[in-house]
């Protein structure tokens, strides 16, 4: 599926980022992967990406999202925010004050994650996320364009 979705996504001019799967970002062309705290180590998947691929890394607190600057990735995942039914662990909620802390010490980019959606996504840009990543927003919602317009709206 990354095979065929990846050229589709970068003709479109997107950016095509693979989940957790440094092998096939590598093997599809993709512009980056995005690894959880149990996935790939930052470092080897840096020296089989190259130096021209984006790592992203996601964080659950101030001490991961540390790391993951330290290390090198180039931007992170941050949250759960809210509470969510996404993951069937997920880790413990941040809150929109764990994000305004971690944005007030981490300089590369943060995407939100976590039980984000249109009512509550203004307040995570207000905190400090650049980004927000949804997943139950959109694909729970009776009508997924009316949800991905009024998300948009919100984040703006």
């Amino acid at each position: 599926m990354a095979a065929v979705l990846c050229p589709l996504v970068q003709k479109g001019g997107g950016t095509f980022i693979v989940n957790d799967r440094v092998d096939v970002a590598k093997a599809v062309g993709a512009d980056g992967v995005h690894l959880g705290q149990e996935d790939l180590p930052l470092a080897d998947a840096r020296t089989i990406l190259g130096p021209g691929k984006l790592i992203g890394i996601s964080t659950h607190n101030l001490a991961q999202a540390t790391e993951a600057e330290t290390g090198g990735a180039d931007y992170i995942g941050f949250g759960p925010v809210f509470p969510t039914a996404t993951k069937e662990n997920p880790d413990p909620v941040v809150g929109v004050e764990g994000l305004r802390e971690v944005r007030a010490r981490i300089r590369l980019p943060i995407v939100a994650i976590g039980g984000i959606t249109a009512k509550n996504a203004g307040d995570v840009r207000a905190a400090g996320a650049d980004c927000v990543a949804v997943v139950s927003a959109v694909l729970a919602a009776s009508d997924p364009k009316v949800a991905i317009a009024e998300l948009m709206k919100a984040i703006q």
